[in-house]
């Protein structure tokens, strides 16, 4: 599955870069984030639990920050298993300047998911996951336009 959008954050880039390429900080936006470890080397390690449908996971996610070109763009590799179910994806942003100070995010994603969760299906799969990232995009906004 592929998601994209484009987001204006009414943040400086040097701010809104420092958050999203924080684990810290995009997990404390990331729904069902429950904990999350910094390993070395730009990786680090999330426990998370998902609901799509009647299903409810536990997830345990690791993500690597694989290209960073500080501070226009940025690569994350994300693998995630939790019983049954496994999820991959690469997702990528790019910042640039937008109007009066603010920030324009283009963002993408490609996900694949295998397993019991996937057994739900692509439309529901899809509208939890849009639902989330508008929660998580919310959440992004209000921390740095404060």
């Amino acid at each position: 599955m592929k998601f994209e959008g484009r987001v204006e954050i009414k943040a400086p880039r040097p701010k809104v870069w420092a958050f999203v390429t924080d684990p810290d900080q995009i997990a404390s936006c990331g729904p069902g984030v429950q904990s999350i470890e910094k390993l070395d080397g730009g990786r680090f390690r999330a426990h998370a639990k998902v609901g799509v449908g009647f299903i409810s996971a536990k997830f345990v996610v690791n993500a690597e920050f694989s290209e960073v070109h500080e501070p226009d763009d940025a690569t994350v590799l994300v693998h995630g298993q939790a019983p049954g179910t496994a999820v991959d994806a690469t997702a990528r942003m790019v910042l640039t300047d937008g109007a009066d100070g603010a920030t324009m995010m283009d963002w993408a994603a490609d996900v694949t998911i295998s397993g019991t969760l996937a057994s739900v299906g692509a439309r529901m799969i899809d509208g939890t996951a849009n639902k989330m990232i508008g929660q998580t995009f919310d959440c992004i906004r209000t921390k740095l336009e404060a």
